[in-house]
């Protein structure tokens, strides 16, 4: 196939997009719904998890955790796997994989296959997710990327709002393996579509890309070996006390540690540029993307819980009552980019995560008799804030970096997210098993107030944000 020629379309043309590139982006879109709105339909699931399979909350949570490790791991290779094979064919390979995870996880016979078959469904999530913005842009070709980019981030918007009432739905009709074959005839249809649609694309460079496998091997068993020591903090009575605890933890830290020797000594061949984060944008933006995955998969966890342990609702009515929240985050959208550019990202992101902070206190108060209404306005607020919180904190994230490292920020930017998400859960599942004693509402209120306080001290540390304005990754 003969390369394109680099000039430059004519205004009018520039934002026409032909038929086969909008047929490219509805397929993409297509093979990403189920991998977005898989992380919340599981929530909805697991008070009834932990019925069905015998288990704990702190067993159950590594459903979600196993899932987002899987899930931050795979994400560094991505660029390395899509330059050896080519984006088609990458891209199938991911769905089948989702697939295939979605239906073991559909018949898993326990928690430990359950939690394992998540792990491969991670995987297929980190490659569609990471891989989706990757292929639109290349089939644009620099064209109405706004209106792209909105498409394209169209899954991440309506999940939190979908996600919860299909989750209800599906355990109110059947049980809990429903919620994992759904995802079933969504991936078929990703996967005929792309067949169809998608071009054929041989891989970038005839040049044989090198893993960084060491690398590899250092964090991802660093990261998991860190997170299980985390989630056994709560629990003296698991196997080994809490000696085995603190040693679990160290050497998680000492593989991470290890890690950023090693990426140091690597450089641009790292698995991770770790002198990125030397930058002032790509260092701040990371730590605030870490902060908005431990504030958001954590609550993600924390409310179906409460809602049907400390308030007696069902899998649907919890699902109904979180709507608020998903619907927040989605009217964010309209305002928050026109806010970006008038205020700045720092002012922005800290008065996000301050909203978020006040809108999660009311939860930390609730009793049984307070009323749903007004907990479903607080939900309604509190999307509205994490909801506006990414738009300022992407935007950052590419203030004076050169074109060449622009990708690789991407990535870690996304990377941090999704590794904060892993730690927010396990740090809610270890505090409720902490807090028992308490008291179902009293371990409830304790764990929200410790979010609440993380929400306002990442409203401090929005200020370590460079103050630049919306800029677009190339």
């Amino acid at each position: 196939m003969q390369a394109v020629p680099d000039i430059a379309p004519s205004p009018p043309v520039s934002d026409r997009l032909d038929r086969q590139t909008r047929l490219t982006l509805a397929v993409l879109v297509l093979g990403g719904i189920a991998a977005v709105l898989d992380t919340t339909v599981v929530t909805i699931a697991l008070h009834d998890l932990v019925i069905d399979l015998h288990t704990s909350v702190a067993t159950v949570q590594w459903v979600t955790t196993a899932y987002l490790l899987a899930l931050t791991a795979v994400i560094p290779a991505v660029g390395w796997a899509e330059a050896r094979v080519g984006g088609k064919r990458l891209w199938l390979t991911a769905l089948a994989t989702f697939l295939t995870g979605s239906l073991l996880c559909a018949v898993a016979w326990n928690p430990l296959s359950l939690i394992m078959f998540r792990v491969l469904q991670g995987v297929g999530a980190g490659i569609v997710m990471t891989l989706m913005m990757t292929l639109a842009m290349r089939a644009v070709q620099g064209r109405a990327t706004a209106r792209v980019t909105a498409a394209i981030s169209l899954p991440m918007a309506v999940g939190p709002v979908v996600g919860p009432i299909l989750g209800g739905v599906l355990l109110d009709w059947a049980d809990w393996r429903w919620i994992f074959l759904i995802n079933l005839p969504l991936c078929a249809a990703g996967i005929i579509g792309a067949l169809r649609v998608l071009p054929e694309d041989a891989p970038r460079s005839r040049a044989r890309p090198v893993l960084d496998v060491v690398g590899l091997g250092l964090l991802t068993p660093g990261l998991a070996v860190t997170v299980y020591g985390l989630s056994r903090c709560g629990d003296g009575d698991a196997a080994g006390g809490y000696g085995l605890t603190a040693a679990l933890v160290a050497s998680g830290l000492l593989l991470i540690a290890g890690f950023v020797g090693w990426a140091a000594r690597r450089r641009e061949s790292a698995l991770i540029r770790v002198s990125l984060f030397a930058r002032r944008s790509v260092g701040s933006a990371s730590l605030m993307m870490f902060l908005v995955g431990v504030t958001l998969y954590g609550s993600m966890f924390l409310l179906p819980l409460y809602w049907q342990l400390a308030r007696g609702e069902s899998a649907l009515g919890a699902a109904m009552v979180l709507v608020p929240q998903g619907v927040g985050s989605l009217l964010s959208r309209v305002f928050i980019a026109r806010l970006v550019e008038r205020f700045g990202a720092p002012m922005v992101c800290f008065a996000s995560f301050l909203v978020a902070a006040v809108a999660t206190a009311p939860f930390a108060l609730a009793d049984g008799h307070t009323s749903v209404w007004w907990l479903g306005v607080v939900l309604l607020v509190r999307g509205l804030g994490l909801g506006a919180v990414m738009v300022p904190i992407v935007s950052s994230a590419y203030v004076g970096l050169e074109p060449v490292n622009v990708p690789h920020a991407s990535m870690q930017t996304r990377a941090l997210q999704q590794m904060g998400g892993a730690f927010g859960v396990a740090a809610a599942a270890m505090l409720l098993q902490a807090l028992a004693d308490r008291g179902t509402v009293g371990q409830f209120h304790w764990v929200f107030w410790v979010f609440t306080i993380l929400a306002a001290l990442a409203s401090v540390a929005s200020f370590s944000l460079p103050d630049g304005r919306l800029r677009e990754p190339v």
